[in-house]
């Protein structure tokens, strides 16, 4: 997707069964005062440690919160946008760096437009020409790129300050961000009730399961817009993907879906078995040009059901890291950091240039309220929308 440069729309039918599954609406969260998360439990229980992450424009002081396991593996979100600030893991060496793109403080999350990291909802992805309709109703949305409106809006998820709690008990750490999204918040029907948990296991999986409750009906897609460099720095281009899809939604000029499923075979985005990225990414395809590299929506084989799937694997030929994507999800966006340049200074200083990430958005398909025929996003009082997405970690050492 596109946006500023660093922001990007990402942003798909599958024939399985949508992921919003109605349950009788018993699910009352109550929402506990912005205070420090709760940290922790029985002797030898893992344990996330805190502290202060920064301050944003309206005062308020955002944390950070760290996960970590028995392997080193370690984790750090912050309750601004419930956002997954750095992974930092092994590569075959044994050797840790922080795989993700990002920024040091909430301040510069607040300002940045590129979402690293960040819980997009409302809405993730693009909804064209910023309206949809429900019920015979018009909704209209901000317009924040171009003619559609991206991510949530001018203030989607990922610029909202979440409630967090330390739910990990006596198992591993676990993180709860708990957010309200008032009725008509950035144009959308309905107070939401959202929660995601986000739990890093000692099999170096990364768990993240979404959940949201409505009063009225509405759409809904999350993501995690985290921006993976699984060497930790240089490009993503000599990076190898493989994709289980058979099918992807091209776009239109807008990066909307045209509303055909078109097969992969025979084209640049067949990422079936194991693939460098940079090998076919500026090519001579109308697709490829649209979205200046891949920025696309790809149908998971066997997504949309109630059990993860695996959607995707990446591996580093130069450290040994490897990354799983599995998801509930009947999409995923596969972005390479196409419209990153050397404007974005992120941590430590560092100059994010073009392609020096790859984001994997496990999605509904970008514009579904748009889109009869596409696995619904709505979502109605009484029911409970549920999703889950895992990254799993990994490595071996080079040559082996």
């Amino acid at each position: 997707m596109k946006m500023l440069r660093g922001s990007r729309g990402r942003c798909a039918l599958l024939l399985a069964l949508p992921v919003l599954a109605l349950f009788p609406a018993f699910l009352s969260w109550t929402f506990e005062p912005p205070a420090a998360a709760q940290t922790a439990a029985a002797p030898g229980a893992p344990k996330i440690t805190q502290r202060k992450f920064g301050q944003i424009a309206d005062g308020r002081v955002a944390d950070l919160y760290t996960l970590k396991n028995k392997r080193g593996t370690e984790v750090s979100i912050t309750n601004f946008g419930a956002t997954v600030v750095s992974i930092k893991t092994a590569d075959g060496g044994g050797n840790f760096a922080d795989i993700l793109l990002g920024y040091d403080d909430a301040a510069a999350y607040e300002a940045g437009t590129a979402h690293f990291g960040g819980t997009i909802g409302r809405y993730a992805n693009r909804i064209a020409h910023g309206q949809f309709k429900l019920n015979g109703v018009t909704y209209t949305l901000a317009k924040n790129n171009g003619e559609n409106t991206l991510h949530g809006g001018l203030r989607g998820f990922d610029k909202m300050m979440w409630q967090a709690k330390d739910i990990s008990g006596d198992g591993p750490p676990s993180l709860q961000m708990d957010y309200l999204s008032k009725d008509m918040e950035e144009g959308f029907p309905g107070n939401l009730q959202v929660r995601v948990v986000f739990t890093l296991t000692d099999d170096n999986e990364l768990k993240i399961v979404y959940s949201a409750t409505t009063d009225k009906k509405t759409v809904i897609n999350l993501t995690n817009h985290a921006y993976f460099n699984l060497h930790g720095n240089g490009t993503i281009l000599g990076e190898e993907l493989t994709l289980a899809a058979d099918k992807f939604t091209p776009v239109d000029a807008g990066l909307i879906p045209t509303g055909e499923l078109r097969p992969v075979a025979g084209t640049p985005f067949d990422f079936r078995e194991a693939t460098e990225i940079g090998k076919r990414i500026d090519g001579d395809e109308e697709q490829l040009k649209l979205g200046h590299g891949y920025d696309h929506n790809w149908i998971v084989n066997g997504g949309g059901g109630k059990k993860p799937v695996l959607a995707a694997t990446v591996e580093d030929p130069l450290s040994g890291r490897k990354l799983e994507v599995w998801t509930t999800e009947p999409g995923i966006q596969f972005y390479t950091g196409n419209f990153l340049d050397d404007s974005i200074h992120g941590k430590g200083g560092a100059v994010y240039i073009k392609r020096s990430a790859l984001c994997l958005e496990t999605q509904h398909y970008p514009d579904s309220p748009n889109h009869p025929k596409f696995p619904t996003t709505v979502l109605l009082p009484g029911a409970k929308f549920w999703s889950e997405t895992d990254y799993r970690f990994s490595a071996k050492r080079v040559g082996d």
